[in-house]
Parts: structure tokens; C-alpha cells; sequence
């Protein structure tokens, strides 16, 4: 993906894949990273200071995966985290460039009202 982010820098964005994959096993093919960042991107500071820092928090156990994550599962920081990576991947994101496919693809969600949708980000600055 080739994707500019505007809040996570690269470390934090790489962290936070690691988390995404971790929390949503999957879901990197659908650039979580780019969702939330565009999320960010609409937070109040304090919001987006309180997410940063939920991510920093959970930055050493990210690369262990779910094992290493284990014993943050209560903690606000990780359900911050979580919150933001299933919204990422449920809400039937796909980021430019991203492999897919898309949430609503893997799970046959092919309802005729759901088929009627057309998915349109840019209120997030993301083009589809």
C-alpha cells in the first residue's frame, strides 16, 4: 500500500500492524493501519493523545503476538487497541492498494441491502 499517514509515525504504525494481526488475525490484507489513522485524524487531541498512547503502551508485547498480549487483554490500553482494530476490519474497509479481501467478502455478507452499499471513506481523507 502506498498510502501517506498523517497521524502514526512509523514505528507506531508498525506497532500497530503487528496489534492488528494479533487482535483481527487477517486483517492486515485489508490495511488496517490506514483506517485507523485516518480515524485519528478525526479525534479530539486529547483522543487521538489517549489512542498514541495505547499504542506505545502495548508497543514491546506487539511483536510476540496474541501469547505476549495475554496478560494486557484487561487492560484499557489493549481494549482501546482492539476496539479500533475490529472497527478497522468489520466496518468492510479496504484501504488503496490493499489485497483484500474485504471483511464483508471473507464472511458472504451479500445481503441485498448490503449489496446496495457503496462504501465511500473519503470523509476520513481516504480514497477508495
Amino acid at each position: 500500500m502506498s498510502v501517506e499517514l498523517r497521524n502514526l509515525d512509523e514505528h507506531r504504525a508498525t506497532v500497530l500492524e503487528l496489534l492488528c494481526e494479533a487482535i483481527v488475525p487477517g486483517s492486515g490484507r485489508v490495511g488496517p493501519v490506514v483506517y485507523i489513522d485516518a480515524v485519528l485524524g478525526q479525534m479530539s487531541p486529547a483522543e487521538r493523545d489517549l489512542a498514541l498512547q495505547s499504542i506505545d503502551a502495548l508497543a514491546d508485547a506487539a511483536p510476540g503476538g496474541p501469547e505476549q498480549l495475554a496478560p494486557h487483554a484487561a487492560t484499557p490500553a489493549f481494549l482501546h487497541v482492539r476496539a479500533l482494530a475490529v472497527e478497522a476490519f468489520y466496518s468492510d474497509f479496504l484501504a488503496p492498494g490493499a489485497t483484500g479481501p474485504s471483511a464483508y467478502e471473507e464472511i458472504d455478507f451479500h445481503s441485498p441491502l448490503a449489496m446496495r452499499i457503496k462504501k465511500d471513506w473519503s470523509y476520513l481523507g481516504v480514497a477508495g
